[in-house]
C-alpha cells in the first residue's frame, strides 16, 4: 500500500513537471528573459572599478598639465634663440650702417685731397705764370734800372707803382701755393684716417655679419629641433589623451560629466572669442576716432593699449611687426615669412607705443631698458612686463592692460592674445614708459 502510493506521488511529479516545462516553454517564446540581477558583490567590485579608474583620470590629467608645462618650456627657450638672433641682427644693421658712414667719409676726404691738388697746381701754375712774366718784361731789373729807364719822373711812379703791384701778386701766389700745400697735407692725412676707419668699419660689420648669420642658423637649428621635441610632446600628449579618453568612456558617469565640462569649455571659450572681437573692433574704433595728436597721461596709455587690443588676432610672426603695424618677419623652420604677415612680442610693443611718438627697440631685452623699472606689485595698464628662464636673457615682452591681464604675441602657431599675468618666469621688474 506505501509502495503503491509512492508511485501514484512519483507519476504526479513527473506528469505536473511536463505539464510546468512544457507552460514555460510557451511563455518563454512569447517575451523575453529577463536581464540577470547582479549581486551584492558585483555591484561593489563595479563601485571599486569606477573609483580606479576615476584615479586614472587624475593622474593622466596631472601629466597632461606636465606635458603642456613642458610645451611651454620649448616654447620659451626657443624665444630666447630667437631673441639672440634678432638683437645679433640689429647688431649687423648697425655695423652696416657705421661702415657705409665710414666709407662716405672716406670718399669726401679722396674729393678733398682731389681738389687740394687741383689748388696745389692752380697755384703753382700762377707763380710761374708771374715770374715768367717779370722777367721776359724785365721788371726785376731793380731801382737803378727803373731810374736809367724811366723817361720822366711821372714815367718813374708809374713804373715803381707796377713793380709793386707785381711783387705783390707773386707774394700772394707764393703764399697761395703754401696754404694749397698744407690744405693738401691735412686733407691726406684727413683721407688716410678716413680709410682706415671705413676698413675697420667694414671688418666689424662683416665680423657682425658672420655673428648674426651664425645666430640666425642656430635659432634656425633651435627651431628644427624644438619643432621635433614639440611633435613628441604632443605624440605623447595624444597618448595620455587617448588613455584618459579610454579611462573615462569606461564610465557613463564620467562621460557624461566630461561632455558637460566640453559644452562648458566650448561655451566659455565662445563668449571669451565673442569678448575680444568686441574690445578688439572698440579698440579700434578708438584708435581711428584719435586721429594723431599728441596725447599725455591716462589718455596717452589707452591709446597705446587700445592699439596693441586692435591687433588681437593677428597671427604671430618672427620679427615682424613694427610702428607702422604688422609686417614679414625673418625665415625660420616654420616657413617662409614672404607670405606670413604678423607680430612678434617686441614688434607688438613697438606698433602700440608709436601711436604716441614713442620709439622702442626692435629686441625685448632692450625694451627692458627704455623706460623706469618698477616692481611688478606695483604694475599700472601700459607697463611692459618681461619673462626669461632662470638666469637666461629675456625672451619674451607682454603689455599689463589692467584686471590682471596682459596682452602678447605669444609663439608661432598663436595670434595676438589677451591672457591672464603669467607668474611663470617673469621678471620682477616692469618697464613704464609712459
Amino acid at each position: 500500500m506505501r509502495l503503491a502510493r509512492y508511485r501514484h506521488a512519483l507519476v504526479l511529479t513527473l506528469l505536473v513537471a511536463l505539464f510546468v516545462g512544457a507552460a514555460g516553454g510557451t511563455a518563454g517564446a512569447q517575451e523575453p528573459a529577463p536581464p540577470p540581477n547582479p549581486s551584492d558583490d558585483e555591484l561593489q567590485r563595479s563601485r571599486s572599478a569606477v573609483d580606479a579608474r576615476a584615479g586614472e583620470v587624475a593622474r593622466l590629467t596631472a601629466e597632461l598639465a606636465e606635458l603642456d608645462a613642458r610645451a611651454d618650456d620649448l616654447q620659451a627657450e626657443l624665444a630666447a634663440q630667437r631673441e639672440t638672433a634678432e638683437a645679433a641682427l640689429v647688431g649687423l644693421q648697425a655695423a652696416q650702417d657705421a661702415a657705409t658712414a665710414a666709407g662716405e667719409r672716406a670718399a669726401a676726404a679722396r674729393i678733398e685731397t682731389q681738389a687740394a691738388t687741383v689748388a696745389i697746381d692752380e697755384a703753382r701754375a700762377r707763380l710761374d705764370e708771374i715770374v715768367s712774366t717779370t722777367y721776359l718784361q724785365g721788371l726785376d731789373a731793380g731801382p737803378l734800372g727803373m731810374l736809367t729807364e724811366a723817361t720822366s719822373p711821372e714815367d718813374l711812379l708809374a713804373r715803381a707803382e707796377f713793380t709793386d703791384l707785381v711783387a705783390r701778386n707773386q707774394l700772394q701766389a707764393q703764399e697761395g701755393l703754401e696754404r694749397a700745400r698744407v690744405d693738401k697735407a691735412n686733407a691726406d692725412s684727413a683721407a688716410r684716417a678716413a680709410l682706415d676707419e671705413a676698413k675697420r668699419a667694414e671688418a666689424e660689420a662683416a665680423a657682425a655679419k658672420e655673428a648674426a648669420d651664425e645666430a640666425v642658423a642656430a635659432a634656425q637649428a633651435a627651431a628644427r629641433a624644438q619643432a621635433e621635441k614639440l611633435a613628441q610632446v604632443a605624440e605623447q600628449r595624444a597618448g595620455v589623451q587617448r588613455k584618459l579618453d579610454a579611462a573615462e568612456a569606461a564610465d557613463a558617469g564620467l562621460r557624461a560629466q566630461r561632455q558637460r565640462f566640453t559644452e562648458w569649455q566650448r561655451r566659455v571659450e565662445a563668449e571669451r572669442a565673442a569678448r575680444e572681437r568686441a574690445d578688439r573692433d572698440a579698440a579700434a574704433a578708438r584708435v581711428a576716432a584719435a586721429g594723431h595728436g599728441n596725447l599725455r597721461g591716462s589718455a596717452a596709455v589707452q591709446r597705446v593699449i587700445d592699439r596693441a587690443m586692435s591687433q588681437v588676432g593677428v597671427q604671430y610672426v618672427w620679427g615682424g611687426g613694427n610702428g607702422r603695424g604688422p609686417s614679414t618677419g625673418i625665415p625660420d623652420a616654420f616657413g617662409s615669412p614672404l607670405n606670413r604677415v604678423g607680430f612678434d612680442c617686441s614688434g607688438l610693443m613697438q606698433y602700440a607705443f608709436s601711436g604716441v611718438g614713442v620709439s622702442l627697440p626692435r629686441v625685448s631685452r632692450n625694451q627692458f631698458h627704455a623706460g623706469e623699472q618698477v616692481p611688478v606689485s606695483a604694475i599700472r595698464p601700459g607697463d611692459m612686463v618681461f619673462y626669461r628662464n632662470g638666469g637666461a636673457p629675456i625672451h619674451h615682452v607682454a603689455m599689463y592692460i589692467g584686471d590682471g591681464k596682459m596682452i602678447e604675441a605669444p609663439y608661432t602657431g598663436a595670434n595676438v592674445r589677451v591672457v591672464p599675468l603669467r607668474t611663470r618666469g617673469l621678471l620682477p621688474e616692469a618697464t613704464r614708459v609712459l
